[in-house]
């Protein structure tokens, strides 16, 4: 399995991680040139290449309509003031990720990972998530460093991402509503269930909300690095530049070993008798979107004769209490059931197959323990089907003969 481990034992900003996978891939000049075209307004994206303690890095700098958010700003994301002209709302954020000209499944983690620091900010200073604003250049530098990191990711598509525990600094930072200690409030809320620590020899914020949001939603577990066979290694700078310390992320890229197939997971269940078909699936939508990686609904009877739903829900350990919290918001359910599974999984991946009207289409390819299996994406099919006036039978025939 294609294994990514994030070393956060340096901190962990938004611009270290996207930095650091930014050097993972084939052209890192060209994913700039990709990030530029995205449509992030007046977002410019800058590859520096810099140094932390003698460690060749990569920087990468987003500048706002020519300005660049210095570091100390990065804890200061999230305000409640309401002036319509420098503050833009969760909901004016999340219409920005759909605007992006990005694939489908980066924009909706564009959103996912707003919608973490929407509520990490509504947490900390008690307010309802729709009063939460986010100051102008804060929220597009946030944005620009998510944005990257979520694409990036959708083009590395490792199998499995593992993060080390993280550190987050020490000390105070100065916020907008006075001085607080590290880690700021929104960053302890987001980083409740992940391992961190303090660091008592820097007096600074080493982890931002935009770096911890971020963690929360790729990794899958928090730990040592797994054994894994490395294919590339990428450092992320951050801004500042400490004496002695170097202020790096490391991201491995590589393969999982014989046994890194296996995984623990969590398998929360409940039952279900009193809602209709169509709340249920609007319910296992959200347990999605909250981090579950399956979600299955098994017709059964439940007390008095009466039809029902077991609801059978799969989700890392990492994202347990995010999971089960959106089964309780989005079911009636008024308990659960859990249980720690061992996983086996083949590693899987996606490659283009060039079509004859120069279209592309997607295969899915699975392999591990010497087997190898292999089949067209059914919606690019589809859509072949539907240009050429055939049916799908006659589209996966003569895709995979041209193939």
């Amino acid at each position: 399995m294609k294994t990514l481990y994030l070393d956060c034992s340096m901190g962990a900003a938004g611009d270290m991680i996207s930095a650091a996978l930014l050097e993972l891939m084939p052209d890192p000049d060209a994913a700039i040139a990709r990030l530029n075209s995205i449509g992030i307004p007046g977002v410019i994206y800058t590859r520096e290449r810099t140094s932390r303690c003698g460690i060749a890095a990569t920087h990468l700098a987003v500048t706002v309509n020519g300005e660049e958010e210095c570091a100390h700003e990065h804890h200061d994301h999230a305000h409640h003031h309401h002036h319509a002209h420098s503050h833009r709302s969760l909901d004016d954020m999340l219409h920005i990720a759909e605007s992006l000209t990005l694939p489908q499944k980066a924009k909706e983690g564009v959103a996912a990972v707003y919608r973490l620091l929407a509520d990490a900010e509504s947490r900390a200073h008690g307010r309802p998530v729709g009063e939460v604003h986010f100051h102008e250049v804060g929220a597009m530098d946030a944005i620009a460093d998510i944005a990257a990191t979520c694409w990036l990711m959708s083009e590395l598509a490792p199998g499995q991402v593992v993060a080390s525990p993280v550190n987050v600094g020490g000390g105070t930072v100065r916020c907008a509503h006075g001085v607080m200690p590290v880690p700021a409030p929104a960053t302890a809320f987001l980083l409740e269930g992940i391992p961190s620590r303090g660091d008592a020899e820097v007096q600074c914020e080493l982890c931002t909300p935009t770096g911890a949001a971020l963690l929360r939603h790729l990794a899958s577990s928090f730990g040592p690095m797994p054994a894994i066979m490395t294919r590339k290694v990428g450092f992320g700078a951050g801004k500042r530049d400490f004496e002695g310390r170097a202020n790096l992320l490391r991201a491995t890229l590589g393969e999982s070993a014989a046994d890194g197939d296996a995984n623990d997971v969590v398998e929360i269940r409940c039952n279900i008798d009193d809602m209709t078909g169509e709340d249920i699936a609007f319910a296992c939508e959200q347990i999605f979107n909250a981090g579950a990686l399956d979600v299955l609904t098994i017709p059964a009877t439940m007390k008095k004769g009466r039809p029902g739903v077991l609801l059978d829900v799969l989700c890392d350990q990492s994202r347990r209490e995010d999971v089960a919290t959106a089964i309780f918001r989005h079911t009636s359910t008024l308990g659960i059931r859990e249980s720690v599974c061992r996983r086996t999984v083949l590693s899987r991946r996606e490659e283009p197959v060039p079509l004859s009207d120069g279209t592309t289409a997607r295969r899915k390819v699975s392999e591990g323990r010497g087997i190898v299996r292999s089949k067209l994406e059914h919606d690019d099919l589809a859509a072949y089907a539907l240009a050429h006036g055939i049916s799908i039978a006659e589209a996966r025939a003569k895709i995979s003969a041209n193939a």
